[in-house]
């Protein structure tokens, strides 16, 4: 990446529109009411051969107290600072605003590199707007249609020059990249991947509102990235941060709240949760943060199931734990509603933390990579069938209908999460009760707690090959073997 782009400007202009084009993908959510976008979101561009970092930012607002816009204020500011470029859009149809002018101060005096881009300048109805844009001062607008792709010609004539310039400036000092490309395309399925820059460890946070997600990745990136506060639902599109905790590469997703679903009205609510959910489905490890006053709501039961399900590794974080009078009374009576309310995680990891002070995050980085040990772990054939040997000794598998069910061998299928195959005769007689007896012996056995275990029964048939086959007629077989002996052959 050359270099640093900021999308900055009034709410409801098309930034994220423009993010998503660069990106090429839907990454921020887009909606017709302003103020969608609260969180900064970094992405890879791509505008024909250049190659950036894109931020989309949340609307400038002209407040500056602590209210939640004046939070989002001072994180667009921020970064304005970190950005080599910032693009300063404003909506080509409604016009110069006097918030404009405020803003496009602000960027002459905080930003070397800035572009004016008129958005929305499709049609004759943007003529007004595009020429009023030229009083901001800061030179000729690029006429831009983030929603149809219109303009960008222009933009990369523009950035083109910049970019050389960064490229030069940074040949020197670009960082190192630890990917090993022999490690990588390797087929040797005994080793845990580690995790590198170019492959971080994917890892969610997820939860209920106000569980305090945003609070507790803060903390770990020890920098306030993303937009806190004492509102419930500030966070509303999952935002992912790659940083290094502890030497460990990791991209770190923030979610959205998720409340339950009756309670999910608006539609920004359900893209928010959607978005939260594909979080999910990409990530490796889940941490499902708890309220430590309200845990194992059923929302929170729901969430922890769902990571489960999509067979993921999962780590129980219990927040606020800084505010908790009877810590010993609370943690016995945390560990007895997890055996209870989520068996099929019974042995993933509790840890309680305080995202505010930023106690027992080391805990969780055991955990964490703990989890992420277990979710790749491979075990051989030969051991998986001395112990299926042992397991069936214990306990035979039963025999319904007087069927006997015969499991021959067992090997390992595949990894992340653990999926294992039992060869055996009538599959579909295996008792869902015997099955679970094998999954909990895999976990006990071979130190898998927690961790989601697939289990399939195939079918081995020992029937008789021969079986069904037309036997040859005796008189066709005699007249066979009299022409063989007319040929002399014995």
């Amino acid at each position: 990446m050359s270099f640093t782009l900021a999308i900055v400007g009034r709410p409801n202009v098309g930034k994220s529109t423009l993010f998503n084009r660069l990106v090429g993908k839907r990454l921020a959510l887009v909606d017709d009411q302003p103020g969608v976008t609260r969180d900064l979101r970094e992405g890879a561009a791509r505008l024909a051969d250049l190659r950036f970092t894109v931020i989309d930012t949340a609307g400038l607002e002209e407040v500056t107290d602590d209210s939640l816009q004046g939070r989002m204020r001072r994180l667009t500011e921020r970064a304005v600072d970190m950005a080599d470029i910032c693009l300063f859009m404003v909506d080509a149809r409604v016009g110069i605003t006097p918030s404009d002018l405020v803003f496009a101060e602000i960027l002459r005096k905080r930003s070397a590199h800035v572009i004016l881009a008129a958005n929305k300048a499709e049609g004759n109805a943007a003529e007004a707007g595009v020429l009023e844009a030229y009083s901001l001062g800061l030179g000729e607008p690029v006429r831009l249609s983030a929603e149809h792709g219109e303009g960008l010609t222009d933009l990369y004539s523009i950035l083109m020059p910049l970019a050389d310039g960064f490229a030069e400036q940074r040949e020197d000092d670009s960082p190192e990249v630890d990917v090993d490309l022999s490690e990588e395309e390797g087929d040797d399925m005994e080793a845990v991947p580690v995790p590198t820059r170019a492959r971080p460890m994917q890892v969610a946070v997820v939860g209920r509102p106000n569980a305090g997600k945003s609070t507790l990745i803060n903390q770990i990136v020890k920098e306030d990235r993303l937009l806190t506060g004492p509102e419930a639902g500030i966070t509303r599109d999952a935002i992912s941060l790659i940083t290094e905790w502890e030497d460990v590469p990791m991209r770190i997703f923030d979610t959205a709240g998720m409340r339950k679903k009756a309670k999910v009205q608006e539609k920004l609510e359900k893209l928010s949760v959607s978005d939260g959910l594909r979080a999910v489905k990409f990530a490796e490890v889940v941490v499902v943060l708890l309220d430590a006053e309200i845990p194992f709501e059923q929302q929170d039961l729901r969430i922890a199931d769902l990571a489960e399900r999509e067979g993921r590794a999962v780590v129980i974080a219990v927040n606020k734990w800084d505010v908790e009078e009877d810590r010993q009374g609370k943690l016995k009576e945390l560990k007895e509603s997890f055996e209870r309310l989520l068996p099929q995680l019974r042995g993933a990891p509790l840890i309680t933390v305080s995202a505010k002070t930023g106690r027992g995050l080391d805990r969780l980085h055991q955990a964490i990579m703990r989890a992420y040990e277990m979710w790749n772990r491979r075990v051989t054939t030969a051991q998986l069938n001395r112990w299926l040997a042992g397991m069936m000794e214990a306990h035979p598998p039963p025999a319904p209908q007087g069927k006997r069910i015969k499991m021959r061998y067992m090997t390992q299928a595949k990894t992340r999460p653990p999926g294992f195959v039992v060869m055996c005769s009538h599959p579909d007689k295996v008792p869902a009760s015997y099955s679970r007896y094998l999954v909990n012996g895999l976990r006990i056995d071979f130190d898998m707690p927690g961790t989601p275990i697939r289990l399939w029964m195939r079918g081995q048939s020992d029937a008789n090959p021969y079986k069904g086959r037309k036997k040859a007629a005796p008189s066709k077989l005699r007249k066979h073997i009299g022409s063989n002996r007319n040929d002399g052959s014995r």
